[in-house]
């Protein structure tokens, strides 16, 4: 089957919504049960592309609509996997962010190329607890955190994200800005350190009628997913629109302007 990763850098704020919570959070995002990473389920992507063509097209029941995704009585050709997390915005102290990443999030990354028959590979490293690889001083501060830096990121580690986003001047704040952190010192932040925003219905223009708090992923979010098809031409058609709209709005609160990706495709042979 030939394949297609999609490399997703948030241009917003992302709210990929997992329902109503009964927490403090009343709308949190969606994330792994296991691991509590932030994710765009491979449906809500899948829909996402699907309107995409649609509007590229011009018509929801047009012929390379219906073979690509499909239709009611009918699978389509592309099958599309969730939208996994690869780097997460951290505030800093010394810097306006980092993006951090973590060993098992980067182990993902690279079975997920060696599955689309990508090489060369991202090396895994390890990082213990309390610890980070990153660029520039000995103490990092990430939020409240304190981290002691042991050394420099791998080259081609920035090298394979790098591939996902197109922006020149992202790709060299990149290459100073990356931190890798320990898996639990990654969940953390994963948990705990995602925007939330007050959100609120005004009745009258001024009496509130319901207040409620909405969680979001931040700007310059790095996502990917691996679309798959043993129809060539349908995912040419996923690319071609790739290549002509740049753009991908997914999830919730597109009417405030959240949601917005700006999206590559990096297309590979028969696996």
């Amino acid at each position: 089957m030939e394949n297609l990763i999609l490399g997703l850098l948030a241009e917003t704020s992302i709210h990929p919504g997992a329902g109503r919570s009964l927490g403090v959070i009343d709308l949190p995002v969606s994330r792994e049960v296991p691991t509590g990473y932030p994710v765009i389920v491979g449906s809500s992507l899948k829909g996402s592309l699907r309107d995409a063509l649609e509007q590229q097209l011009g018509d929801k029941d047009h012929p390379s609509v219906r073979a690509v995704f499909g239709r009611q009585e009918h699978a389509g050709d592309v099958l599309v996997s969730d939208a996994r997390l690869l780097l997460l915005p951290v505030r800093s102290l010394a810097q306006a962010s980092r993006w951090v990443t973590c060993p098992q999030v980067i182990e993902r990354y690279a079975r997920d190329l060696r599955r689309a028959g990508r090489t060369p590979l991202p090396a895994i490293p390890t990082v213990a607890k309390g610890s980070a690889l990153a660029y520039g001083q000995q103490d990092l501060f990430l939020e409240e955190r304190l981290f002691n830096v042991v050394g420099q990121p791998d080259q081609s580690l920035v090298e394979m994200v790098n591939r996902l986003i197109t922006a020149e001047e992202v790709r060299q704040r990149l290459s100073q800005r990356l931190v890798v952190l320990s898996d639990d010192d990654f969940a953390w932040f994963c948990q705990f350190g995602l925007p939330v925003q007050a959100r609120n219905k005004l009745v009258d223009g001024k009496k509130s009628e319901n207040l409620w708090y909405e969680e979001t992923l931040p700007p310059d979010t790095v996502m990917y997913a691996l679309l798959l098809s043993g129809a060539p031409e349908s995912l040419s058609a996923v690319e071609n629109l790739v290549a002509e709209n740049r753009y991908l709005q997914v999830g919730g609160n597109a009417t405030v302007g959240q949601g917005w990706f700006a999206v590559t495709a990096d297309r590979g042979g028969d696996q």
